[in-house]
């Protein structure tokens, strides 16, 4: 299981452009219990900061995903994953993933120059560094949680609907799909709320043992919230759930 817990919540979350009024702002902090099977395997978070890089204005969002109690220490997962991405286009210039997962560890950081539509890879585990050919649109893992979170198709979605973007991830380019399941009531640890249900779909040979395996949870209003994870995977299942949350642009309401 080269790829787990963390990566895996990213990709799920990974879904909803850069328009209109955005749904997040720095500050947001989001907070997941992360369970496989009927054990509390994880937790994850993702925070949201603005930064400054290379003179321009930009958001820094700051992802780590790691293993806890018995979990841990069968199997210990510690994941960080950041990106820099611009406040106006929501286009990502700088990544870090930093990743031990069972002992498969990976240090990487990504330049990108939208421009050349390029990204620099520097692997500093194995002291090298390529540069990949990248298209106009692309995202990196974390940037594109929060550049699908605007998106402008969002709104307009009807069931059975999709939304596409290109995400670099491992070396390599690949589509990334997402396709609107409807709406319905859920329950979560504050209360009930109306929520978004996606089914994303990811490129074979990848995390999930079909197109299909995956879905997730967002509120139905303008945060775009990430509630609730669900994930058939290749050996057993795997669920996220948002236990904490701060820094929201819009308000919230969960029903009792």
């Amino acid at each position: 299981m080269k790829n787990t817990l963390f990566t895996i919540l990213i990709l799920l979350t990974s879904w909803l452009s850069f328009a209109q009024e955005s749904a997040f702002q720095a500050g947001e902090s989001f907070k997941f219990q992360i369970s496989y099977g009927f054990v509390n395997a994880g937790e994850a978070t993702l925070n949201l900061s603005s930064a400054t890089y290379d003179g321009k204005s930009v958001y820094h969002a700051k992802g780590y995903g790691y293993t806890t109690g018995i979990t841990k220490k069968l199997f210990k997962v510690e994941d960080d994953y950041q990106s820099y991405f611009d406040k106006v286009t929501g286009r990502p210039y700088r990544f870090i993933r930093k990743i031990d997962e069972g002992g498969y560890k990976k240090n990487q950081e990504g330049f990108f120059d939208q421009n050349k539509k390029t990204v620099l890879v520097k692997d500093y585990k194995n002291n090298s560094q390529k540069t990949f050919n990248v298209g106009t649109n692309i995202q990196d893992i974390v940037s594109s949680f929060y550049y699908l979170r605007n998106h402008e198709k969002i709104k307009s979605l009807k069931k059975g609907e999709t939304i596409e973007i290109d995400m670099f991830f491992d070396d390599e380019t690949f589509k990334f799909k997402l396709k609107f399941m409807g709406k319905e009531e859920i329950k979560t640890k504050f209360g009930k709320i109306n929520a978004l249900k996606f089914r994303p779909y990811v490129q074979s040979g990848r995390v999930f043992k079909e197109d299909e395996s995956l879905t997730l949870w967002v509120s139905d209003d303008e945060n775009k919230v990430p509630l609730k994870i669900q994930a058939s995977l290749m050996v057993g299942s795997l669920k996220a759930e948002l236990i904490k949350y701060s820094g929201l642009k819009h308000k919230i309401v969960f029903k009792k």
